[in-house]
């Protein structure tokens, strides 16, 4: 699958990298095309990331450097039948969300297991809030119906690459989930969520030896 995705870059192309197993089996990809010739610089979305890419000779920019980015390849923990997403099980989610918004295209690259009937059939929503704000974020996300418990590493609080927290908030499958991510991003302390509504323009599945390409339907 990663070497399908390959087939959506063009040569010069800025090209956003994802976090996670997906993404890493994609950025080896890409550092292989880069070796063979291909030219393109990348923005990736954590210091995980960066370093594969630097390491693989995959140049790279921030998006300072950049005016916009032509494509990101991602992966995704649940996708649903209009291409929207939760992401974050990898700690990358408000990254990935500032790179894919920055992106004229997002690709996501995933197994067949990742496909789900409603968002939330997992039952797990990542959600990275400033450490301040723990005991608010955690009181009112309560409130809202989510069991929210502070995300773990070695008997420590994860710290995301902006040194934030993540609360992997415990729900059940969301029946308006853009609803429901504004009231969680209406509370203090909240920097982002896991749920990419809208964003996703392609999505390849993998099962077994067969790749299949989904494209969102604008309604």
């Amino acid at each position: 699958m990663a070497s399908m995705a390959l087939d959506f870059i063009r040569d010069g192309d800025i090209v956003g990298l994802g976090t996670g197993r997906a993404a890493t089996a994609f950025v080896r990809a890409l550092g292989q095309a880069v070796k063979a010739g291909l030219r393109v610089t990348a923005v990736s979305t954590s210091q995980v990331t960066a370093a594969l890419a630097t390491q693989l000779g995959i140049p790279l920019a921030t998006l300072d450097e950049v005016s916009h980015i032509d494509v990101t390849f991602d992966g995704a923990d649940e996708v649903d039948p209009r291409l929207d997403l939760i992401k974050g099980y990898g700690g990358a989610l408000v990254r990935e969300k500032i790179v894919a918004a920055s992106s004229r295209r997002l690709i996501i690259l995933v197994g067949a297991e990742k496909l789900v009937p409603v968002l939330g059939s997992r039952g797990i929503l990542p959600v990275e809030i400033v450490p301040f704000g723990l005991p608010l974020c955690r009181r009112r996300l309560t409130e809202l119906g989510c069991r929210p418990a502070v995300r773990e590493h070695d008997g420590q609080p994860f710290v995301t690459d902006n040194g934030n927290y993540i609360l992997d908030c415990s729900i059940s499958p969301l029946s308006d989930p853009a609803a429901f991510e504004q009231a969680i991003l209406g509370v203090p302390g909240v920097v982002g969520t896991g749920l990419f509504i809208g964003m996703a323009d392609t999505v390849l599945v993998q099962d077994g030896d067969t790749v299949t390409v989904q494209q969102r339907r604008d309604p």
